[in-house]
């Protein structure tokens, strides 16, 4: 059972992590698929370009949520069953790894950035507001989310070695950093290149599909 309860809560961790919430709010919402238009990307920023501020932010919420419920439950209701902050940072990891290759939506996800932070604030409230600090200060000044994602997740595992200690969170982190840094690839490349979309910046595609325009009947009189 030590080994088995902490891979049913990775399972559930994964699962509740593949729910991609950016698609199935903008579906709720009559907006058009995110994966269609601006970076492809199904996530909040992405949501935002559509110009649905309510979206963009609903999102968000629910996709922090489901890394940090999952972890949190375990935080609170694991020590009774022998499960610790192994299995948190675990099922946080499982979480995380959801929302990049979701099971539900055929494993195209997204870059996994509100998650992470879902999973920070649940393993370590404090590292989670210097983590978010440090995204909002890169946003602020440079007014890219992609920007401020990379440096947040490079430093987010530094801080959590130099001030708190080296152990599961620090090596679930350092993971969870690499694969948002490896999945901004495209977004590095495009900064470097001077093309990459700010925040706020809508996309051209992004409104709700518009139905297509009825033909006018043709005249078929001689003139």
């Amino acid at each position: 059972m030590q080994t088995v309860l902490p891979l049913l809560a990775a399972l559930a961790g994964y699962l509740i992590g593949s729910l991609s919430f950016a698609v199935i709010i903008s579906r709720a919402m009559g907006l058009s698929d995110p994966r269609s238009y601006g970076s492809g990307n199904p996530g909040a920023t992405n949501v935002l370009r559509s110009g649905n501020k309510a979206a963009a932010v609903l999102t968000l919420m629910f996709d922090a949520l489901k890394g940090y419920l999952p972890v949190l439950a375990v935080l609170i209701w694991g020590p009774r069953f022998g499960l610790g902050e192994g299995t948190a940072a675990l099922v946080g990891l499982a979480a995380f790894i959801g929302h990049l290759w979701p099971v539900f939506f055929k494993f195209k996800g997204g870059k996994g950035v509100a998650t992470a932070a879902g999973v920070i604030f649940a393993l370590n409230p404090i590292l989670g507001v210097a983590t978010l600090a440090t995204w909002l200060i890169i946003a602020w000044f440079s007014r890219y989310s992609s920007l401020a994602a990379i440096v947040s997740a490079a430093f987010a595992p530094m801080y959590q070695l130099l001030i708190w200690e080296a152990g599961p969170t620090a090596l679930a982190l350092i993971i969870m950093g690499l694969l948002l840094v490896w999945r901004h690839q495209a977004n590095i490349k495009k900064l470097m290149a001077g093309t990459e979309s700010k925040l706020g910046q809508k996309s051209a595609k992004a409104a709700a599909p518009a139905h297509k325009p009825a033909k006018p009947a043709k005249n078929r009189k001689k003139a």
